[in-house]
C-alpha cells in the first residue's frame, strides 16, 4: 500500500458515517482544526487559507488530468470501433463486387487434376457390375442360412460416428445456426451474430446494453429481457471485438476468436450446438492472394475450363504461338511432315 492510500480507509469511514458528505467531512475537518490545532493563527497572516488552495490546486489539476485521460481512452476506443466498423463495411462491399473461389494449395490442384482426369476415363470405360461379397452363415444345427452380404467394417465405423452428432443443428450458409433470438455465423477467424431487437420504434445506440468480455457477452435493450446472455463457448479477443448498430432495429455483435484454428459449435455454452463435421471451408476472393500465388491459381482456373471444353491450355497455346512464329520466320522449309504434340 502507497503512501497517498495510508489513510484511505479512515477517510472513507468518516465520509460515510457523515449525511452531509464531502462538505460536512470539509466543514468537520476545518473545524477540528479550529478547536485542536494552531493552524489558522500559526502561521503569517494569510498562510492557512494559502496552504489549503495549494492542496487544493494540486489535488484538482490531477482529477482533471485523470478525467481527461479516461475521456482520451474513451474517444480512441470509439475512433478504433468505428475504423474497424467502416473496415468490415467496405470489405463486405468489395465481396459483393469480386468473385470468389476457393483458395487451393499445389497439392489440392494435383489432386483436383487427377480427379477430373479419373472421371474421364471411367466415362470412356464399359460400366461393371459388382456385387457385394456373400459369406454363408451356419446355423445351430449346421445347415447353411441364406447367403448374406458381408458388413463393411468401414460403414460401421461411419455409422458409429454420425451417432455422436445426432441432435446436432446443421450449419446455416455461415457455417453458424439460426436461433430463435438471434442467427450467427462465422469464419476461422471470427463470429458474427446478428440481433433484431422487434420492437416498435427506431433504437438508437443509447438504447442498447451491450457488454462483451472474454469469455462472456451479454447484449439487448434497455428495460427488455437480453437478447443474449451467458458465457462464451470459447475465447474472443476483446480490444478486437465490437458491435454496431444496423437500420435502427438490428444490433451485430463482431467477436474475434483467439484461437483461428477452430470452428465454433456454438456461441453460448447455453446455445444448442451446431455438427462442425458439416462446416463448409472457407471461401477467399483473388485479392486476398498475393502476386504469385494469384498468378498460378488463375492459370489453374484457365487450364481446366480449356480442358473441359478441349481447347489447349495455356503452355500448348504457348508453344504453338512460337512454333507459328519459327513457321513464319521460315517460309523456305517444309513443315508438312512435322507432327506438333
Amino acid at each position: 500500500m502507497s503512501d497517498e492510500e495510508k489513510y484511505d480507509g479512515v477517510l472513507l469511514n468518516l465520509a460515510t458515517q457523515m449525511e452531509g458528505g464531502v462538505p460536512e467531512l470539509l466543514d468537520r475537518m476545518f473545524n477540528f482544526l479550529a478547536r485542536k490545532t494552531d493552524f489558522y493563527t500559526g502561521g503569517a497572516k494569510g498562510k492557512a487559507r494559502s496552504l489549503v488552495l495549494e492542496a487544493f490546486g494540486k489535488y484538482e489539476s490531477v482529477a482533471l488530468a485523470k478525467v481527461a485521460e479516461a475521456k482520451a481512452e474513451r474517444e480512441e476506443e470509439e475512433r478504433k470501433r468505428q475504423e474497424k466498423i467502416a473496415r468490415r463495411k467496405a470489405e463486405e462491399e468489395a465481396a459483393l463486387q469480386e468473385p470468389r473461389v476457393k483458395e487451393l494449395t499445389d497439392e489440392e490442384a494435383d489432386k483436383l487434376q487427377k480427379e477430373i482426369e479419373q472421371k474421364k476415363a471411367k466415362k470412356s470405360e464399359p460400366e461393371s457390375e459388382t456385387k457385394p461379397e456373400v459369406v454363408p452363415t451356419e446355423t445351430t444345427n449346421g445347415d447353411s442360412k441364406k447367403d448374406e452380404p458381408k458388413k463393411d467394417d468401414e460403414g460401421s465405423k461411419s455409422d458409429e460416428e454420425d451417432e455422436a452428432d445426432k441432435g446436432k443443428l446443421k450449419p446455416n450458409s455461415g457455417n453458424g445456426a439460426d436461433l430463435e433470438n438471434y442467427s450467427w455465423t462465422q469464419t476461422l477467424s471470427e463470429v458474427e451474430v446478428f440481433l433484431p431487437c422487434k420492437v416498435n420504434f427506431p433504437v438508437k445506440s443509447k438504447d442498447c446494453v451491450v457488454v462483451i468480455e472474454k469469455r462472456k457477452v451479454k447484449a439487448g435493450l434497455k428495460g427488455h429481457p437480453p437478447l443474449i446472455e451467458g458465457e462464451l463457448e470459447k475465447d474472443i479477443k476483446i480490444e478486437e471485438s465490437t458491435w454496431t448498430l444496423e437500420d435502427k432495429k438490428y444490433i451485430k455483435l463482431f467477436l474475434e476468436k483467439v484461437n483461428k484454428q477452430e470452428w465454433w459449435n456454438k456461441v453460448v455454452t447455453t446455445d444448442p450446438e451446431i455438427n462442425t463435421k458439416k462446416v463448409q471451408p472457407e471461401n477467399s476472393k483473388l485479392s486476398d492472394l498475393d502476386g504469385e500465388t494469384r498468378g498460378m491459381v488463375e492459370k489453374m482456373m484457365f487450364d481446366q475450363r480449356q480442358k473441359e471444353m478441349g481447347l489447349p491450355t495455356s503452355d500448348e497455346a504457348k508453344k504453338k504461338d512460337v512454333m507459328k512464329k519459327f513457321m513464319d520466320a521460315h517460309p523456305d522449309m517444309d513443315f508438312s511432315k512435322c507432327k506438333f504434340n
